[in-house]
């Protein structure tokens, strides 16, 4: 029997992606609401019990009392939000991150999926810190540039209808909504210097981590095989060493669930640049919450994914 999957938020930007990745697959089967009735708390209730997985595309609030919706019921979760991405009773889900973290997530009755941002910089500090090669109170430094897409309906119609002035650096307070999730699964005591910017394109990303060679142990070298013997399988891959293009695409893998690493830099001076790049509304969204269904119903990782 097709599983039942209902998209709570399924208008919004992340909700729409993902609608657009289960349509017209034999397996699932898709829970959806009239427009009229997707704001009224009984009609949501009543598909929430429905559900087998309910995926909530919801601001944070929101998304709190959609689970308290199911208090009642054995439906299970995912939360595209913030809301529970440090909640300990929360599965973190990115099944990439670590050995047997694929097999919590497919076990577990909730589970959050990760930021973007934080996708890329978990993706690159988590392996090095279970390596040995950085420290615990390393002061890392983050940077990255997005597609207007990640700022949801309001900041795409600001580019779209040419309002946006053009591309601009944000959250210099340091106060990011993604920075308690990277220090969490980064293995970091101490929170990063993160500063993300919006560039002017629709969907995509580069996150970037640069290294000195008195803050980590090691060679270059040590960094790319730390990454790469992490990543063996599933939707993340390590570009070869010394494959450094003029430019970092943060286009290159839109459409996809892909994520991307590679060290970059100078073998001489021993200065890195640590990159990731993947589809902030793929692998950094909606492709993610994909992957993470699929597993919770165990079925293949990949299905309804490139």
């Amino acid at each position: 029997m097709a599983a039942k999957v209902f998209i709570d938020g399924e208008v919004g930007t992340t909700g729409l992606q993902i609608r657009e990745r289960l349509m017209g697959r034999r397996d699932l089967t898709l829970i959806s609401l009239p427009e009229a009735r997707r704001k009224d708390a009984g009609a949501r209730a009543a598909a929430l019990a429905e559900a087998d997985v309910a995926i909530l595309c919801l601001p944070d609030e929101a998304a709190r009392e959609a689970v308290a919706l199911c208090a009642d019921h054995d439906t299970r979760l995912i939360d595209a939000s913030t809301a529970h991405r440090v909640d300990p009773a929360w599965v973190f889900g990115f099944p990439e991150m670590t050995a047997g973290q694929a097999a919590l997530v497919a076990a577990a009755s909730r589970v959050s999926n990760p930021g973007c941002y934080s996708t890329c910089a978990i993706a690159l500090l988590r392996p090095l810190r279970a390596a040995g090669l950085i420290g615990a109170n390393l002061p890392v430094s983050i940077f990255g540039i997005s597609g207007y897409s990640g700022g949801g309906k309001a900041m795409i119609a600001e580019f779209e209808h040419g309002e946006a002035a053009g591309s601009f650096i944000y959250a210099t307070t340091q106060a990011h909504k993604h920075l308690p999730e990277i220090r969490r699964y980064g293995h970091l005591d101490v929170l990063p210097i993160f500063v993300p910017s919006v560039g002017q394109f629709a969907q995509g990303m580069v996150v970037q981590i640069p290294l000195h060679p008195e803050q980590f142990t090691g060679l270059m070298t040590d960094l790319h095989a730390a990454l790469a013997d992490h990543y063996s399988e599933g939707f993340v891959s390590v570009r070869a060493l010394g494959d450094n293009p003029a430019r970092e695409m943060p286009q290159a893998l839109n459409g996809t669930n892909r994520l991307e690493l590679a060290v970059l830099g100078d073998a001489a001076t021993g200065r890195v640049v640590l990159s990731a790049t993947l589809d902030n509304l793929g692998k950094g969204a909606s492709g993610a919450a994909v992957q993470n269904l699929n597993l919770m119903l165990g079925l293949p990782a990949d299905s309804g994914l490139v």
